[in-house]
């Protein structure tokens, strides 16, 4: 049998895999600075709130409404008010996850090979979505100068007649830094002026850190509009005179990301707007994916996120500001400005390609961690580490990264 083209991917394990799964399986030690599942980073959930929320009488009354139960999507309209954004439930569409909520949408605005615009780096995910969707994704640079900030004449050049969308991703996973207000308007003046939609993906708006732990010395920082609480706020907020489409969902903001809640809200000028609701309409209702027993819950998932937020916020600072302690012993390796989200970039000696030195850290060391590659920086000597990691593993995995990257200039000279 001949398979569809779309999902002719390489899917030969890595290196990396293959030596994460032959160390585990020989019961060696692996400190996995790469936890992105809050499930298993030891935090304490309310179980009882969590489950109570599922067993809602609501969820045995079938309601076939294509963007998912008024009531769930008002929940999503009062979680947008807290953070000085006014939403009305029509412009609420509820999906099983902000990856089915990009299917969505590449469905809605793209032809077969029309292309989106993504900023680099960025989470690989992005590439199977588009693939699936038989949708081309084409780069757009983001440099890092005193903090990261979108190139905006590289993202001009990448323009063209088959160009449909841009997506932003606020803040950005990995770089862990938001678009500033500037950078909104001129993504929003480039979209108007070429008839584009603009994408925003905020699952990881609410994390953000305090200013105490997340600049690195002599590092300055543009500030970006906030809301009541004092975080950087949604582009749900303020006028939209593009067609714009935020996405979040509780895999962050509730930590639960096996309970499949997400959503996208439109915005724009009204006809466009109406015309994008009615469509997306069409496109829920061929799926009608989202669970009643989920939507059910879901008020009360949002409404009792505070308690993990809180957590995860500690851990991360926590995390970071026991980094910078480490990094003061090993100049030769830095980190890169971050503002939000639950990763860290670190700037090691390069002598090799980023995946050969993940390699090596995991078969010598013990330590798993993402190379930069894996998110697609350019050149050589990058790493993600995850902030989510318990804080005793966390700093041992940096404390061999360190031992084994900071000497490694050194070892090369000698």
């Amino acid at each position: 049998m001949r398979f569809s083209s779309r999902t002719a991917w390489d899917l030969a394990e890595t290196r990396l895999a293959r030596g994460l799964r032959e160390r585990r399986a020989a019961g060696l030690e692996v400190l996995d600075l790469t936890a992105s599942n809050p499930t298993r980073c030891g935090f304490a959930y309310d179980e009882a709130g969590i489950l109570a929320a599922l067993g809602d009488r609501a969820s045995l009354t079938y309601d076939p409404d294509p963007r998912g139960m008024r009531f769930a999507r008002e929940a999503v309209c009062r979680y947008y008010a807290e953070r000085s954004a006014q939403v009305e439930p029509e412009q609420v569409f509820l999906t099983t996850g902000t990856s089915e909520g990009y299917g969505w949408l590449f469905r809605l605005m793209c032809d077969a090979g029309e292309e989106v615009l993504i900023a680099a780096p960025s989470y690989p995910l992005f590439d199977f979505l588009a693939q699936i969707e038989d949708v081309r994704l084409v780069p757009y640079p983001l440099v890092y100068d005193h903090g990261w900030q979108i190139d905006f004449d590289g993202l001009r050049e990448q323009i063209t007649a088959r160009t449909k969308a841009i997506a932003v991703v606020h803040p950005n996973n990995p770089t862990g830094h938001y678009t500033k207000d500037a950078e909104r308007r001129e993504l929003e003046r480039i979209c108007a002026d070429h008839g584009l939609a603009l994408i925003v993906d905020e699952v990881f708006l609410d994390f953000c850190m305090s200013s105490q732990a997340v600049d690195p010395p002599t590092l300055s920082r543009e500030k970006t509009s906030r809301d009541q609480d004092g975080a950087p706020g949604s582009f749900a907020g303020g006028e939209h005179p593009c067609l714009t489409f935020v996405l979040s969902g509780i895999s962050k903001i509730a930590a639960l990301p096996q309970m499949k809640a997400a959503w996208i809200v439109a915005f724009g000028p009204q006809e466009e707007q109406h015309v994008a609701l009615a469509r997306l309409e069409v496109v829920a209702d061929t799926f009608l994916s989202m669970n009643a027993p989920i939507q059910c819950a879901l008020p009360a998932w949002l409404a009792g996120c505070s308690s993990i937020q809180k957590q995860i916020r500690a851990r991360t600072q926590t995390n970071l500001r026991n980094l910078d302690q480490i990094l003061l012993r090993f100049p030769a390796i830095t980190r890169l400005e971050v503002e939000a989200g639950w990763y860290a970039v670190l700037r090691v000696p390069a002598l090799g390609n980023d995946e050969d030195l993940a390699v090596r850290l995991l078969e010598e060391r013990g330590v798993y961690v993402h190379p930069g590659s894996f998110f697609g920086f350019a050149g050589e000597g990058w790493l993600v580490v995850s902030l989510l990691t318990p804080e005793e593993a966390f700093r041992r995995g940096v404390e061999r990264i360190c031992e084994d990257c900071g000497g490694a200039e050194q070892r090369e000279q000698d």
